[in-house]
């Protein structure tokens, strides 16, 4: 079970914890959390609206290759963000970078409806949609082979295990050949891992929350087989360290998380 490149030394009872099947959430109830998925994730952004989620000013840092766009001011590029919530991601990149045409989808309406009544939102930069990853093909409102760059940054790992896959053959349709993508998301033995009750266990590495949304817990060997089965190739894939602190509150965490580049690969003749 363990992952030795995570750098995460598992305590006893956290192991005996995680291995624990013995509660795992029932059939029906997990059929139930999927049917209910998309309602669950309106709830949540009518309870939290805007203001669940910072900004995330760190893409451009992290991800190097998007700073490249801004030293070509009279070429647009097309991103597409996979999962975008109320905005966090994009909108902050438009600023940095305005020479970005953004498609927007995310699987909740009210989500895409914040992003529409954001003042920062225009029709002619923004292209924002409702989708469901799993099962509505990205073409009905992407090009084909249209976008330089997609961003995949805490979405699939909401999505069932079994659909991943599907997500991800979607996003490659409209990718250029030669387009990248950059994913970033929960991984194993993250701090969030392991604050779960056997009792929210849905599988292994899959967990629900309260509030009925779910969350997987990816290794660097899992995100390697799902992309390649995809048709992605690697260009880096690795775990990121980090460390949430909050004086005020005493809190001061350890946090994984899985972060890879993938490219389409370019056309063979």
């Amino acid at each position: 079970m363990a992952d030795k490149a995570s750098f995460r030394v598992l305590t006893e009872d956290e192991r005996r914890k995680l291995e624990d099947n013995s509660k795992v959430v029932s059939d029906f109830k997990q059929n139930k959390l999927e049917k209910e998925a998309q309602k669950n994730w309106d709830l949540f952004y009518k309870r939290n609206t805007t203001n669940f989620f910072k900004d995330r000013h760190w893409t451009t840092a992290e991800f190097k290759e998007l700073l490249f766009y801004n030293c070509e001011p009279d070429s647009c590029k097309v991103l597409l963000e996979a999962g975008c919530g109320v905005g966090n991601l994009f909108f902050p990149l438009l600023e940095e970078i305005p020479n970005l045409f953004i498609h927007a989808c995310d699987f909740s309406k009210r989500a895409v409806q914040f992003v529409k009544e954001n003042p920062a939102f225009s029709e002619g930069k923004v292209n924002a949609f409702q989708c469901n990853l799993t099962v509505d093909t990205l073409e009905s409102h992407v090009p084909q082979c249209s976008v330089d760059i997609a961003t995949l940054v805490f979405v699939l790992s909401a999505i069932h295990p079994d659909k991943m896959l599907a997500v991800l053959q979607n996003i490659i349709q409209v990718l250029k050949p030669g387009g990248i993508l950059f994913f970033r998301d929960y991984g194993l033995y993250d701090h969030a891992m392991l604050r779960f009750n056997p009792a929210n266990k849905l599988s292994d590495n899959f967990y629900v929350r309260q509030d009925g949304t779910r969350a997987y817990y990816f290794s660097k060997d899992i995100v390697e087989k799902l992309f390649h089965q995809a048709g992605f190739q690697t260009l880096a894939n690795e775990y990121a360290h980090r460390r949430t602190v909050n004086k005020k509150e005493g809190i001061d965490v350890p946090r994984i998380f899985v972060q890879a580049k993938l490219i389409k690969p370019e056309k063979t003749s």
